[in-house]
Order: structure tokens, then C-alpha cells, then sequence
């Protein structure tokens, strides 16, 4: 099974073209470093909900969107290696300071999943 991380983070809508950007150099490190895919993605039908959901999650604020995204790996030992080799690139040195970002990268959140189903 593959392993897989994904990413939730709050983008302001009149920053979504510099997010896009953004990911796209991103993914191209990731790719170029061994990751299978690097998908990134912002609400298009996300509802809110009662008690929880992706807008909460981030905090929203008045004039955010939600941005999701994933990268899939063969493993977690090979998400290891591929993410040790992404944060040593000197491409992602500089765009990827928080300061520099897009969107409030304090209220962004991720974490490593492995596959129970894989279809």
C-alpha cells in the first residue's frame, strides 16, 4: 500500500493565482524528488457544517477559501526519504517562507496517512 500526506490550509481569494503558483513549484520539487502524486486543491462544493468542518478547521476568515492537498508516496519509509530530499531543495528554501506565503501558514495543518483501502 502507498502512504500518503495531506494538507488543509486557509488561502485568501485574491490569493488563490499566487497559492496556485506557489503549489505548482511546490509539486514539481515533490514530484522530481519521488513523490507518485501531488495533487493541490481549493473548495468548490464544501458545505458548512453544524458542528465541524474544513472552514472551522482552518478559521476561517472573511475572505478565505479552504485549499486541500495530497502527495502520495510508495511508503512511509519513501515519504521519508522524498520529504528529507524536498526540504534540503534549495528551490523551496526561500518561496517557502512562511512570510513569503501566500496564505497564514499557522492555521495550515497535515499529517501522514497510511491506506486502509486502496481501490
Amino acid at each position: 500500500m502507498t502512504y500518503v500526506d495531506g494538507f488543509v490550509a486557509p488561502v485568501p481569494k485574491d490569493k488563490i493565482e499566487a497559492y496556485r503558483e506557489m503549489s505548482e513549484m511546490a509539486g514539481k520539487v515533490w514530484r522530481e524528488h519521488g513523490a507518485l502524486a501531488y495533487v493541490e486543491c481549493i473548495a468548490d462544493d464544501v458545505p458548512e457544517g453544524k458542528t465541524t468542518d474544513f472552514y472551522r478547521a482552518v478559521k476561517r476568515e472573511p475572505g478565505e477559501t479552504v485549499a486541500f492537498a495530497y502527495a502520495v508516496y510508495e511508503s512511509r519509509e519513501h515519504r521519508g526519504a522524498v520529504h528529507a530530499k524536498v526540504m534540503a531543495d534549495p528551490r523551496l528554501k526561500e518561496d517557502m517562507d512562511p512570510a513569503r506565503m501566500p496564505f497564514d501558514t499557522k492555521r495550515m495543518f497535515w499529517g501522514g496517512f497510511k491506506p486502509i483501502v486502496e481501490l
